[in-house]
């Protein structure tokens, strides 16, 4: 995650309370979604950007989690992300993104 979004984050975090934010990333890998998960709950894992050090415990989930896809009009879903589904390893990201937000997360 970028450090302008990190920025983004935090002061959303700050203005509206991390219980009421969640995060929702679209990274094609299951590590790049994993490192944009593990910021936005545990803190920046480079120490690089304003997250760093700061464990917002924000919910955080991928675009193609059954949670997420669950909230979304079907129709826009597949429109938007459907033809992503078959080119990513949805069950590795998955995974990734989940077994990350249990660990660090504190709203789920």
């Amino acid at each position: 995650m970028d450090l302008e979004n990190q920025r983004r984050v935090k002061e959303i975090t700050d203005k509206y309370g991390a219980e009421n934010v969640v995060v929702v990333i679209g990274g094609a890998e299951a590590e790049s979604a994993g490192l944009a998960a593990e910021t936005v709950t545990a803190g920046d894992p480079t120490y690089a950007g304003p997250l760093a050090g700061v464990p917002l415990g924000l919910k955080v989930y991928h675009a193609v989690e059954p949670e997420f896809k669950a909230e979304v009009d079907a129709e826009v879903y597949e429109d938007q992300i459907g033809m992503m589904e078959m080119v990513l390893d949805v069950d590795e990201i998955v995974e990734e993104v989940s077994s990350i937000r249990n660990e660090h997360g504190k709203f789920n």
